[in-house]
């Protein structure tokens, strides 16, 4: 079995590498430079590729259309600071991300005959992303091999993995502690300084801070 893993350098997509390389023979790596304020994450994700193995890394540049429509590509708006919980689509969403991001791997496993796609998607303790449901990925799935002709031959039958879709960040922090993550080469703040210092207070770093809170852990980036 091979697969391709959706690898943003955050913590998240990490653990969920580490679980692709324990459940395929060979996994491929997808990041996306798309004009995000934090894209000091493209740096880890390079340095956690190349720490454990991957077969191929590739980094797609993408042109939103629309980059001030979040505040994650507008460097001119805020990350709202110390707001987690709130019920509604927060600022931070980027229009149709995973979407697109799904649709590249798809289209690269199309290529490559690789049908198994592995996202770190979260939607127990995540920050109220559309694109982070079940709903939705089981959605694309079903769009994959509806849209594609190796779907429509029978050639592969795409397959999209959220492993971590039901745990909390405690259980996640867990599991990449035992799979052996080193948390040190991962960036989840969404407005870090330019050497990568994270905030503190965006909803990534509450939920991360939260995380190793309860995996009874420390995070080595001291959050």
């Amino acid at each position: 079995m091979r697969a391709i893993v959706l690898l943003s350098g955050g913590l998240d997509s990490a653990t969920c590498l580490l679980i692709a390389r324990q459940e395929a023979g060979e996994v491929l790596a997808l990041s996306f430079d798309y004009g995000q304020r934090h894209a000091f994450e493209l740096e880890r994700a390079r340095a956690l590729a190349a720490r454990y193995g991957v077969a191929s890394h590739r980094i797609v540049r993408l042109d939103y259309p629309a980059p001030a429509s979040s505040a994650l590509t507008d460097a001119a708006r805020e990350v709202p600071r110390h707001a987690l919980g709130r019920d509604r689509i927060p600022p931070t969403y980027v229009p149709a991300r995973n979407t697109l991001f799904l649709a590249h791997a798809v289209a690269w496993g199309e290529a490559e005959g690789v049908a198994d796609i592995y996202i770190g998607a979260n939607a127990l303790d995540y920050s109220g992303y559309p694109d982070c449901r079940p709903e939705f990925l089981e959605a694309f799935e079903a769009a994959a091999n509806l849209g594609t002709k190796a779907g429509v031959e029978g050639a592969l039958r795409f397959r999209v993995h959220a492993p971590l879709l039901a745990m909390t960040k405690g259980e996640i922090v867990a599991a990449g502690h035992r799979l052996g993550l080193d948390f040190a080469l991962t960036s989840s703040c969404y407005d870090p300084s330019p050497t990568g210092r994270p905030c503190g207070g965006c909803d990534s770093c509450l939920l991360r801070a939260r995380g190793f809170q309860e995996a009874g852990l420390r995070d080595p980036l001291g959050l």
